[in-house]
């Protein structure tokens, strides 16, 4: 069949995102490449480019359509793409990850235009190595490789093959707030199934067609996963995205000593709460090893903050064991105790004894969240007296009224963080906090919020945002070629961010602004180089660290062509 005279091929160039500038080719470069008549005839800049995406983005009727229209620029035109996003980052942040591909994900199948990243399906496992090789990248020419098997996508469970989306969004940040080259990165679907029942019965569905696997199929092809991308790119950071629950923490504590590997849900939402921590501290003036956590949501976020809280205090003087013993999980089921039928392994060592509560007042005597026949979390806060209480529950107003006075009338300035998103799904909103506590509460949440004003005091609310901690750690792990992540680089990243911010004054934030996002990610890399060579682990060790930080972040502009 021959091609229609009105539809002439595209010359490679113009279908290539790394290399494509579009109308922005000078004269020269179109003769030189084939392109005499293939563009209208102005040549428009860099910048003028990016008003007319802007102004075409603006006219999207909804937040989905807006993601549409940027995934199209982004198949199109990489540099516009991220120079768009970059210049535009606080407002588009939400359109390119959370929330907006949430809806993207759902959706995936019915918009699919073209592919973007590695698609490995567990029915092929001979092919995991030729997905890779077929690239053509070169061993030193991959930086970071996001992977997931999309089991538990942001707050929307199971979403099989559509989770690519997950990884490209992840990606995009990195890029747009650290400036790590996307010609360098590599998105990642471990399609294993799923038992989303709604992609199982959708003719249109372009996964594999079954229940996720499980057991010990599904553990030989996550292993095979790693041992072919660590081999093939031996200097990339494996970072791991929205894996269940169990298999999150399992596969980090079975291959973190082996591989650079980074779990955002455990490590990432960990170390930026800990850098509100940090900061709610320098204004409490307590220490540390000092303070008694109550941790409302027991899974993969719970668990992850829990973990980087401890190690905090065992920096502060306290063995692991003292450390433990100063945090308190609570589920829907009620506080964590070690005889409960379905504790999960990486709950067990959280997990409280009968003995140790059998003493406590009213137990029993009430029915809030976190109490369905167990030990509620107000029966909790009344016994434990925290100085710190954390929601990563979703179980919206968990924190109540009466939850947060409890716990204020044994502390001056109580700490409390509701970090669940989406909104719906928020513990309690910090307005409510601070007039519940005469403005006296230290808040960060984990959705955008306008400040609050109290007697006089404009209260600015910072969000624990994790993009204000992943991008920065995997671009010091870039610069340092870090042999592995510790603890240590993760305890730097969350001190840099704490840092960033003069938490003094009257209702200062407890964490920076979003739209400082690309400095602020130089800052946390500079600390994770940094804390990478004290502990041994750096390959390269630069002379200048700063300098060094800067010349690894990719730019969004037209080179030589």
């Amino acid at each position: 069949m021959g091609r229609s005279a009105g539809a002439p091929r595209l010359p490679w160039v113009l279908n290539d995102p790394l290399a494509n500038r579009g109308t922005a080719f000078t004269a020269a470069e179109r003769d030189r490449l084939g392109l005499v008549g293939r563009l209208p005839d102005a040549v428009l800049t860099l910048d003028q480019q990016v008003r007319r995406a802007y102004e075409q983005l603006r006219r999207q009727p909804g937040a989905l359509a807006a993601y549409i229209d940027l995934e199209q620029l982004h198949d199109r035109n990489e540099v516009l793409y991220y120079r768009l996003l970059t210049d535009h980052l606080t407002e588009l942040l939400p359109i390119v990850y959370d929330p907006t591909v949430g809806e993207a994900i759902k959706t995936y199948s019915h918009e699919y235009r073209r592919p973007r990243g590695v698609f490995l399906s567990i029915d092929r496992p001979r092919d995991l190595r030729r997905s890779f090789e077929e690239l053509e990248l070169g061993a030193d020419e991959v930086d970071l490789v996001v992977v997931t098997d999309a089991e538990q996508i942001l707050g929307i469970g199971d979403w099989g093959v559509h989770g690519i989306q997950i990884s490209v969004g992840k990606l995009a940040v990195y890029t747009a707030a650290a400036g790590i080259d996307p010609a360098r990165c590599l998105p990642v679907v471990l399609d294993v199934g799923t038992d989303n029942e709604t992609l199982l019965n959708d003719p249109l569905y372009l996964g594999v067609r079954h229940s996720r696997a499980r057991g010990e199929r599904y553990d030989a092809f996550v292993a095979a996963y790693l041992d072919t991308v660590s081999t093939l790119y031996p200097d990339a950071l494996l970072h791991f995205e929205d894996f269940g629950a169990g298999n999150a923490r399992r596969f980090l504590e079975r291959y973190g000593e082996r591989y650079r590997m980074f779990n955002d849900d455990l490590q990432g939402t960990g170390a930026i709460t800990l850098a509100a921590v940090r900061s709610a501290l320098k204004i409490t003036g307590e220490p540390f090893r000092e303070q008694r956590v109550v941790v409302f949501g027991a899974g993969t976020a719970g668990v992850g903050i829990a973990d980087q809280l401890r190690e905090a205090m065992v920096r502060d003087g306290l063995d692991g064991d003292e450390a433990t013993r100063r945090i308190w999980l609570v589920d829907r089921p009620g506080l964590l105790l070690d005889d409960m039928d379905g504790l999960r392994d990486y709950q067990r060592g959280y997990a409280r004894s009968e003995e140790e509560v059998a003493n406590w007042v009213d137990w029993g005597a009430s029915d809030g969240e976190g109490g369905e026949g167990g030990i509620d979390l107000l029966t909790t806060v009344r016994n434990v007296r925290p100085t710190i209480l954390i929601g990563a529950s979703t179980v919206p107003g968990a924190f109540t009224r009466q939850v947060v006075q409890e716990m204020a009338e044994h502390v001056e300035r109580p700490v409390v963080f509701p970090l669940s998103n989406p909104t719906e799904k928020i513990e309690a909103m910090p307005a409510d906090l601070l007039r519940w506590t005469d403005g006296k509460a230290l808040t960060a949440a984990g959705i955008p919020v306008d400040p609050v004003e109290i007697d006089g005091v404009r209260h600015v609310i910072g969000q624990a945002n994790n993009a204000l901690v992943y991008p920065g750690v995997g671009l010091g792990v870039v610069v340092s070629r870090a042999e592995r992540l510790t603890p240590g680089m993760l305890l730097a990243a969350a001190d840099a961010v704490a840092g960033q911010v003069d938490a003094g004054g009257p209702g200062a934030p407890l964490l920076p602004q979003v739209e400082n996002l690309r400095a602020s990610s130089a800052a946390v890399a500079v600390a994770v180089v940094r804390a990478a060579v004290d502990e041994g682990v750096a390959r390269a060790i630069p002379d200048d660290v700063v300098q060094a930080v800067q010349d690894a972040m990719w730019q969004p502009v037209y080179g030589e062509c």
